[in-house]
């Protein structure tokens, strides 16, 4: 990261073609199409601007299949047209995970877990974080689940709920690091 007083951010400013005062937009692996307004149109300049992104990859967008305004120059694309290019680039990419399953990362796609073994940890009172192993790679799972959801997990899988006690004075042999002595 760079600080932004020092000479090295002035100098990356004016590499990325930043005037002073301004700070250097950072490029995104996956562009909001939020940002895109849809009653306006944008030179491949101004999306690559936008999002982020090099001109390279919006030219390999329109390859790909992003409309563009014809018979103009330079290259209009409509913000309607583009938003939806950027909407359905994401949607499908998107994994849904079955009831009992979780999404490896190591693998790139829903799993079942290994052994039908799953912890859970609450985050607040009504979203748990469960924790699981994908029983292709050996990898952890996480995912984030609302308590109403417990059960499809419950039906497929053994669970354990780990939970605290709730005084020191129920636990029934102290921790090393505890002055308690034996005397509970």
């Amino acid at each position: 990261m760079i600080e932004l007083g020092s000479q090295t951010a002035r100098d990356e400013l004016r590499s990325r073609g930043s005037t002073r005062g301004q700070r250097a937009r950072v490029r995104r692996r996956h562009p909001n199409h939020s940002l895109v307004k849809i009653h306006r149109s944008y030179t491949v300049k101004e999306v690559a601007r936008l999002l982020g992104v090099h001109t390279n990859t919006v030219h390999q967008w329109i390859k790909v299949g992003l409309q563009i305004i014809e018979n103009t120059y330079p290259k209009l694309i409509q913000g309607q047209d583009l938003r939806r290019f950027l909407q359905v680039r994401r949607d499908r990419k998107k994994c849904p995970c079955k009831a009992g399953q979780m999404y490896c990362f190591r693998c790139r796609a829903s799993k079942a877990l290994a052994g039908g073994m799953l912890d859970y940890r609450f985050r607040t009172d009504s979203v748990v974080n469960a924790i699981g192993i994908c029983r292709d790679c050996d990898c952890m799972m996480y995912r984030c689940v609302k308590v109403t959801e417990l059960d499809q997990f419950r039906e497929k899988s053994d669970t354990t709920f780990p939970q605290a006690p709730r005084r020191l004075s129920e636990i029934d042999q102290p921790s090393v690091n505890s002055d308690l002595g034996g005397d509970v």
